[in-house]
């Protein structure tokens, strides 16, 4: 799976949320194209994940003519730069996502040890015990070592309520040091698209 990030600052939030969402009609899914999560945070910042089954097809749906012009419109309904993020290296944990979740999460830091993220989101049998206010997720790493998780719950309260329950203590100290200085964004209204 390939991921693209997409993040900009956006007050117009009804404009830009018709336009992603009228994508798919105006431009048309190209091949590999397997969906996005959308969303706005609280200081009207727009994030976009957006999931293809390779690069090479994310790349060949940015070289669509027609891709050009709705990207143009996009970044005329913004009220700054887009900044994009590239990401190769994709883990899925637990149903991956959800297109009925309620409350989005996405979490940016560095990924300093791959080799504990992969080990963290391979163990997810306690998770879903513990978090099953959580549907899944996504963890995608950039090629300078940057992350974007999302995590998609059922919703914002019941994933309130779960941060308080605290972790066993190795995975603790795990998540410690993985999340060091990241920062937390909240969709409170996302909204998706699938093929």
């Amino acid at each position: 799976m390939f991921i693209q990030v997409i993040q900009a600052p956006c007050t117009r939030r009804e404009e830009l949320r018709a336009l992603t969402e009228s994508w798919q009609t105006d431009v048309g899914a190209p091949g590999g194209w397997l969906g996005g999560t959308f969303g706005f945070t609280d200081d009207d910042q727009f994030i976009g994940v957006v999931r293809f089954s390779s690069r090479e097809q994310a790349m060949a749906n940015s070289e669509r003519p027609e891709q050009g012009t709705w990207a143009e419109r996009m970044a005329a309904a913004l009220d700054g730069p887009a900044v994009f993020s590239d990401c190769e290296d994709v883990s899925v944990f637990l149903d991956g996502g959800s297109d009925d979740a309620g409350f989005v999460q996405v979490i940016q830091g560095k990924a300093v040890d791959r080799a504990l993220v992969s080990a963290l989101l391979a163990d997810t049998g306690e998770l879903r015990r513990m978090r099953p206010e959580i549907i899944g997720g996504t963890f995608a790493v950039a090629d300078d070592g940057s992350f974007t998780e999302t995590v998609a719950f059922t919703d914002e309260a019941s994933a309130r309520a779960g941060e308080d329950i605290p972790p066993p203590e190795e995975i603790q100290a795990a998540m410690t040091d993985l999340l060091a200085g990241a920062t937390f964004h909240d969709l409170r209204a996302p909204w998706f698209a699938s093929p």
